[in-house]
């Protein structure tokens, strides 16, 4: 059976079944049938054997010597017509008035079943003669004045299942040829129908590409996950399991028990792909595409293939803050070489006390600003990247505030130093960009920073171009942009993403040549650590 095509096993097995139940059909309907024709002969045997009682001659030959002579012929016609094996009369000494067999009229019956009918009972009982197994009534033969004079015995024997079978020959070979050849026919086309499912591939090519296809997945340098449309994991490679430090066989497991904030089962509920997209799982970052798995156009699951970078994020966050802080030295240097130049300026006119006081005021301005952010805010890249903008904002004569009020110790659970310089960066950079085309004169960016033990809030505010109203459904699109010459359409699109990734909210406001206001806050910790508490 191992070397035949699975074509082959599925036609054998199934034609087997078939026949299997072709003849377990046949033996519960031959025992029905059986079961219904011993029925019928109990109820033909007792009125036979009630109508021979009940006849004048039987009664009154009965009760006479030699009567066998008279009831033997009478009794035999009765056989005869109701088709009955055998009929026996017998008087009250056991003598056989009637008997199929004449020579053993006068004589005694010795059967051991017939006792209870010598003391007036009616009944039935079942015995294995010469003939067969029979089924016997027994009545009582009873005078005028109710007295017992005899018994009339009255036997039919119960067909065999050969018997029925011969019976039923014509119907039973109709029955077994046509079942037969549409069991064939049938296991024909379910072989061929299971073959074309299966691609024509045999069991062995099928185990061969299931586990090629599981040594591709567990030898990939990125992990990789895939869950049915009930979230149920159907693939955890060996790298994802790597990175999320679980161990087990996984398959069959719902996905929200193994990773808890895990972002594959809103594909699933969005239906719609999410490509290179930076979020944190189980305390990783992994840059994750995830897919809709679609058959027949129908939906039935999703799978995610991402990488971790975790370690080369927190690379990203040192070089981002070195980047800011030699910005924010440019900026400075810059302004500082243009203050030296007028501090040399008005000491060549002779006037040494301003270019004292311009000196002071300088190194003043310098180390208040400076010494705010070191105070204020814990993260060296985000203080960089304030101080740097800051700086800038002198270079294009517009003013940089930053809310004395302000505060930053730590980042929400979502979200990391990377995705606060992204958010601050492209916001403030928006805000320089409002002012491009703005003829205000006093030009200013507000800064804020709060938090709480719930909440962090995000305040950056211009009072530049603002943003047409036919614009403000677009301006989170990937790819659109007000500024045209230099604007690339990712900046506030980076900020969705950022907003969505540490599950907060973002509120715009802007008036056309009055200014912009975006407004974000965050949660601090994430929902299912406030359900854990």
């Amino acid at each position: 059976m191992r070397l035949l095509p699975i074509r082959w096993k599925i036609m054998i097995l199934s034609y087997a079944i078939v026949i299997f139940s072709l003849l377990i059909g046949g033996v519960v309907i031959v025992a029905n049938i059986q079961q219904s024709e011993e029925t019928e002969l109990r109820i033909r045997s007792m009125n036979t054997a009630r109508t021979v009682a009940e006849i004048s001659e039987v009664k009154k030959a009965v009760q006479q010597s030699n009567g066998w002579n008279t009831v033997n012929p009478v009794v035999e016609e009765i056989r005869i017509i109701n088709e009955t094996d055998y009929i026996v009369v017998m008087n009250m000494d056991k003598i056989r008035y009637s008997h199929p067999i004449k020579e053993k009229n006068g004589t005694p019956s010795m059967g051991e079943d017939e006792e209870p009918a010598f003391a007036e009972h009616i009944y039935f009982s079942k015995a294995k003669g010469e003939i067969g197994t029979v089924i016997r009534a027994f009545v009582p033969i009873k005078d005028a004045e109710l007295n017992q004079i005899g018994v009339v015995v009255v036997g039919n024997k119960i067909p065999t299942v050969t018997d029925i079978m011969l019976g039923l020959a014509k119907e039973t070979l109709l029955i077994v040829v046509l079942t037969l050849l549409f069991g064939l026919i049938g296991s024909i086309l379910l072989a061929n129908h299971i073959k074309n499912q299966i691609f024509q591939l045999e069991p062995l090519e099928i185990k061969r590409m299931h586990e090629e296809r599981t040594a591709t997945f567990h030898s990939m340098n990125e992990g990789v996950i895939a869950i049915d449309n009930k979230e149920i994991i159907t693939i955890f490679n060996d790298k994802a399991k790597k990175i999320f430090r679980v161990s087990g066989n996984l398959v069959g497991q719902q996905i929200r028990n193994v990773l808890r904030d895990t972002r594959l089962p809103e594909i699933v509920e969005r239906n719609q792909a999410v490509y290179n997209e930076e979020i944190k799982v189980s305390g990783k970052v992994i840059v994750s595409t995830r897919i809709p798995i679609r058959k027949d156009n129908e939906l039935i699951g999703a799978v995610a293939i991402f990488q971790d970078r975790t370690e080369v994020t927190k690379l990203a966050e040192e070089l981002t803050g070195v980047k800011n802080f030699v910005e924010a030295l440019r900026v400075q240097s810059h302004e500082h070489m243009n203050k030296l130049h007028t501090i040399a300026g008005l000491i060549q006119l002779g006037k040494p006390e301003k270019a004292l006081q311009l000196a002071y005021n300088v190194t003043e301005e310098q180390e208040t600003v400076t010494s705010f952010l070191n105070e204020k805010i814990q993260n060296d890249a985000i203080a960089g990247l304030l101080l740097s903008k800051v700086r800038r904002g002198k270079e294009l004569d517009i003013q940089v505030v930053i809310d004395p009020n302000s505060q930053f110790e730590t980042f929400p659970s979502e979200l990391d130093q990377h995705d606060f310089v992204v958010l601050f960066g492209n916001l403030i950079e928006n805000a320089f960009g409002a002012f491009e085309h703005s003829e205000i004169e006093h030009r200013r960016i507000d800064i804020s920073i709060e938090q709480t033990e719930e909440l962090c809030a995000v305040l950056v505010e211009d009072n530049g171009s603002g943003i047409l109203e036919e614009y403000m459904p677009r301006i989170f699109d990937k790819g659109f942009t007000m500024n045209k010459s230099q604007g690339t359409g990712y900046g506030l699109f980076l900020v969705k993403q950022i907003v969505e990734k540490g599950r907060g909210r973002i509120q715009v406001s802007s008036l056309p040549s009055e200014g912009t206001s975006f407004i974000i806050t965050f949660p601090m910790e994430a929902e299912d650590e406030l359900y854990e508490e």
